[in-house]
């Protein structure tokens, strides 16, 4: 088999890469050792910035989003008894975020990618890129018991954190940055409506919780727990009292509840390598960076690479500038470590960390009380939080 781009992964990242690039005449195939039920069947995060909900519209496959995304203008922090109102939309000259979850919009872009004839192949074994530093990679993988070769001219690691795609660079020729946070989110998905038009953020002597949405019908709630906690160990009686628990007393009065559908906990971790590339492989999403949830980063900065790797590859196909794609790195990190620092400010502000001690607590509480009290530092939370602009590709 021949390509161009070999694309490993098909999560949110390497099927958006794969439909722009299909768009624009460039042709590729997209490599996954799991089977699509199992990729849609992960629960993800599903605040869009502007950037990303530009893009899909982009990419052909905002149609859905569009119809029944949920755009809102702001969002809420709860903390010392007080609710304070960021508004997004006056802060930052009209821009906004998306609520539409991950799972659709990897749906999305599954079915138009179905709908294209772009060629994806799933329950792929021993996925394995070679060759990465020569003018000649290849991608091998196994599957119905035979060894398939793919040659490319270029490899995209799309394949997440836990993937392969990272480690086949040898790890002289990489530095790797980590945080791991002592606890994680306990989330609960329902089919309950919304507490709140908007997202709340709500900071508390207990620990940290996030009311979200999917849709006007459906919920997802997070809650801070140890790192050891099992989930098991949590009934949706305990949740919704734990929850109610953190939150300021007339948001828990009209909090509904009911039956989790889905029941998981997330842990918190900051990560980044550099150099995001390797010859002529280039690592989006979750192969490169990792980024605690709190600011809402995840996917977005996953579409921000997927944005510079496909402005990169117009040009390198449609202009022959090869040049550029020593910059991909480069251009990606300057973005990723902006988010990645929002994400941890953000984090620290509105966690408890165990061992802080008194003077630390009070510089937290300050800093989080000037931030959303001052007009400056409201504009910089929401700047950040739309999501900061992309480069542009010269």
């Amino acid at each position: 088999m021949k390509t161009r781009v070999a694309i490993i992964g098909s999560g949110p990242s390497g099927m958006l890469l794969g439909q722009l690039l299909l768009n624009a005449g460039i042709d590729n195939i997209i490599i996954e050792r799991k089977d699509p039920d199992y990729i849609l069947s992960r629960i993800r995060a599903g605040v869009l910035e502007q950037g990303t909900v530009d893009l899909l519209r982009e990419a052909g496959v905002g149609a859905r989003m569009d119809e029944e995304g949920l755009i809102h203008d702001g969002f809420k922090v709860a903390f010392d008894g007080r609710s304070e109102h960021i508004d997004l939309k006056a802060l930052t000259g009209g821009k906004t975020v998306m609520v539409y979850g991950q799972t659709e919009v990897t749906r999305d872009l599954l079915q138009t990618r179905k709908g294209a004839g772009g060629l994806s192949i799933y329950d792929a074994d021993d996925v394995q890129p070679h060759g990465l530093q020569s003018d000649k990679p290849y991608v091998t993988f196994v599957k119905n018991g035979e060894t398939v070769r793919v040659d490319c001219d270029y490899v995209a690691g799309c394949d997440g954190f836990h993937g392969v795609s990272r480690q086949s660079i040898p790890a002289d020729k990489i530095k790797v940055f980590e945080r791991v946070y002592p606890f994680g989110w306990l989330g609960v998905l329902a089919d309950t409506p919304p507490v709140d038009e908007e997202l709340i953020y709500a900071r508390h002597e207990r620990g940290f919780a996030l009311c979200s949405m999917r849709s006007p019908t459906r919920t997802r709630y997070y809650v801070q727990v140890d790192a050891q906690e099992k989930v098991e160990d949590w009934s949706d009686e305990r949740f919704w009292g734990e929850l109610k628990s953190r939150l300021p007393e007339d948001v828990a009065n009209r909090l509904v509840t009911g039956p989790s559908i889905e029941k998981s906990i997330a842990p918190l971790r900051s990560f980044v390598v550099e150099p995001m590339q390797y010859g002529r492989m280039f690592l989006l999403g979750d192969a490169a960076h990792i980024v605690p949830p709190t600011g809402a980063k995840g996917l977005n900065l996953a579409a921000s690479d997927v944005n510079t790797l496909y402005r990169i590859m117009v040009k390198v196909y449609k202009d022959g500038r090869t040049d550029l794609l020593s910059k991909y790195s480069e251009i990606c990190l300057r973005r990723v470590w902006k988010a990645e620092r929002f994400s941890w400010w953000v984090t620290s502000m509105l966690h408890n960390f165990a061992g802080t001690d008194s003077f630390s607590q009070r510089i937290h509480e300050t800093e989080l009380d000037y931030f959303v009290s001052s007009e400056t530092g409201r504009k910089s939370v929401a700047e950040n939080y739309v999501g900061l602009p992309y480069e542009s590709i010269d």
